[in-house]
């Protein structure tokens, strides 16, 4: 049900500022199926399911990281700005794409060979300053040709992919995992509340789009559909991360060790609630690290009780992150069973 939707919005090219190619997707998912479809200043896409007075919320983010053209040297050689939090190591060799004028253009990120390092750079992380974009052009001229100039968006170059039972691979899977969960919730449920699903911009560089969309909206209460991170795999102890793939979608009760977001206690009563009449596994978290769009909305206007509704995902920021069908069936399940009531505010 999910795969080939996750498949196409994965493999789509969606950088912070530039998640048109998404915005597009989604539309036509949704189409005929909302009562308003619409978009606003800043680009977030807002789908309307009228009802009551009582108005919920569900966003979820578009934007994926990626790269930004800085500086082309005189040989054709492009510095680059990340755009988003990249782990430098991650990014080393990796095949791009460079969003230009005429149409997409494909690059390599390189730097300095290890053969050529020194011991001790060889014991030093890779750094995103020391890299380059190399399209096989020979100067500076031949790149603009290509349509290629400072401010170019660039995305990494991976394609979806099966892996073994019913867990994917993918990049971007950080948020178009939450995107699947909320085109699929509001193509199924029928509540008799007034439903916002908001697909936000630029969340990869602070929360942006969700803070405008949540105080021009001003619900009641809202959900934010993102991704976090398990602790069942070689690096990293249960201690430090305890939810599972494959076990449930998880309800995110403190983010960041709250320094992020504190979910309203009764925002979580209400899904946990839902997820056992229901028999749907979920998980409860508390994260030190890591925020979402819940973590602006529950601060606008006046304050808008809010949670995340995460789903499991290894290696996130990087393009070959990690999770199990199974979770987010598990995720739009419980989203939709649990739009048909109201939490208790």
């Amino acid at each position: 049900m999910v795969k080939e939707l996750l498949r196409r919005l994965s493999d789509a090219h969606g950088v912070s500022s530039g998640e048109g190619s998404i915005r597009e997707i989604i539309r036509a998912e949704l189409e005929g199926v909302v009562d308003e479809i619409r978009e606003d200043t800043m680009g977030n896409l807002i789908a309307v399911k009228r009802g009551d007075d009582f108005s919920i919320m569900l966003a979820a983010h578009m934007d994926e990281i990626g790269l930004m053209v800085q500086y082309i040297d005189e040989r054709g050689f492009i510095r680059v700005v990340p755009i988003g939090g990249w782990y430098g190591p991650v990014l080393y060799c990796q095949r791009v794409v460079l969003h230009g004028k005429n149409g997409p253009v494909m690059g390599v990120l390189g730097a300095k060979p290890p053969h050529v390092m020194k011991e001790e750079e060889r014991k030093k992380e890779i750094k995103i300053e020391n890299m380059f974009v190399d399209v096989g052009a020979t100067s500076e001229e031949e790149v603009k040709n290509l349509g290629i100039e400072i401010g170019t968006p660039i995305t990494i170059d991976r394609e979806f992919a099966e892996l073994a039972g019913t867990r994917i691979t993918g990049k971007a899977f950080d948020n178009r995992v939450g995107v699947v969960m909320l085109i699929r919730a509001l193509q199924q449920t029928d509540s008799p509340h007034t439903i916002y699903g908001v697909f936000t911009v630029q969340e990869e560089l602070g929360l942006k789009g969700a803070k405008v969309s949540a105080y021009s909206l001003n619900p009641d209460c809202a959900i934010a559909t993102d991704v976090t991170i398990p602790g069942d795999h070689p690096g990293i102890e249960k201690k430090d991360a305890s939810v599972e793939m494959g076990k449930g979608p998880v309800l995110v009760i403190v983010s960041a060790s709250g320094r992020g977001l504190m979910a309203d206690p009764r925002m979580t009563a209400w899904l946990r609630e839902t997820a056992e009449k229901n028999d749907i596994p979920c998980q409860l978290e508390v994260g030190t690290g890591g925020n979402t769009d819940a973590t602006i909305i529950h601060l606008e206007r006046g304050g808008i009780p809010s949670i995340p509704l995460s789903i499991p995902a290894r290696y996130i920021h990087s393009p070959v992150e990690v999770v199990d069908t199974v979770d987010i069936e598990a995720g739009i399940r419980l989203l939709v069973e649990a739009l048909k009531s109201r939490p208790a505010l």
